[in-house]
């Protein structure tokens, strides 16, 4: 006698779609990926925006010049700022290796390949969501009184003792706040990496892009839609526990 399997409705249809993404191995791909490129984007980030919010912070020369650089993307949308970047990384017409081989450093039959891989989308990413790690600490760096460092460095402290250890704990809000908006938008990412870093560079926000527009399995783009919202949560949950959302500064 054959029994008929139960229909168990919604339940079924939704454990489907993560059955399927568990065990689809362009997910896995995506997934470390989107590890990879968000890691490394956070890191690079905070290490180029902190230097910068210094940089602006002291009012140093060329500091208008660098705001532009910085600001930039900002004011531009992300599908011009990633057909920029796709212009300027290309190994035959961008300006990048023209610069390159003019001042000696690579051959002209050597040129570095810089899009359509890793390299490209990390520069790409880093520069675009950089304001927004760059923004939050230099807003937090002007609150800090210029006097305790001073203070610091009358008592028999080094200029770096100073900065390790009074100048830089006052501005650990901002940076929390620099790291949280720009894992949100890095999660959420695919248009640049999608331009620069071509199938190399393919992360979970480009697999839900495709899902819902070409292949049209909504309830899959759902699934993976879940992950990357779990994935905030998480970095949210893990900021309150260790820091404290209520030190959490835009400004």
């Amino acid at each position: 006698m054959r029994l008929n399997r139960p229909d168990l409705g919604t339940d079924w249809v939704l454990f489907k779609h993560y059955a399927r993404m568990i065990n689809d191995p362009i997910f896995w791909v995506s997934l470390r990926n989107t590890a990879v490129w968000v890691t490394s984007s956070i890191t690079l980030e905070f290490l180029v925006g902190l230097v910068a919010a210094l940089a602006l912070n002291r009012n140093l020369p060329g500091t208008k010049l660098l705001a532009v650089i910085i600001l930039l993307p900002y004011f531009l949308p992300n599908v011009v700022a990633g057909h920029m970047w796709a212009l300027m990384l290309d190994p035959r017409l961008g300006v990048i290796n023209d610069l390159l081989v003019w001042a000696g450093i690579v051959g002209d039959g050597d040129r570095l390949a810089l899009i359509y891989n890793q390299t490209g989308t990390l520069i790409a990413m880093s520069h675009v969501l950089l304001p927004f790690m760059v923004l939050p600490i230099y807003a937090v760096m002007k609150a800090v009184p210029p006097t305790y460092v001073r203070a610091a460095l009358s008592l028999g402290a080094s200029p770096l003792t100073a900065f390790l250890r009074v100048y830089l704990p006052q501005t650990m809000p901002g940076v929390g706040a620099g790291v949280l908006l720009v894992f949100i938008l890095a999660i959420g990412y695919y248009i640049t990496p999608g331009l620069v870093g071509g199938d190399s560079g393919a992360m979970i926000s480009n697999l839900i892009a495709y899902h819902i527009q070409k292949s049209l399995n909504w309830g899959l783009a759902a699934a993976l839609s879940m992950l990357l919202l779990t994935g905030v949560l998480a970095l949210y949950w893990l900021y309150d526990r260790m820091v404290g959302i209520d030190k959490l500064k835009l400004g």
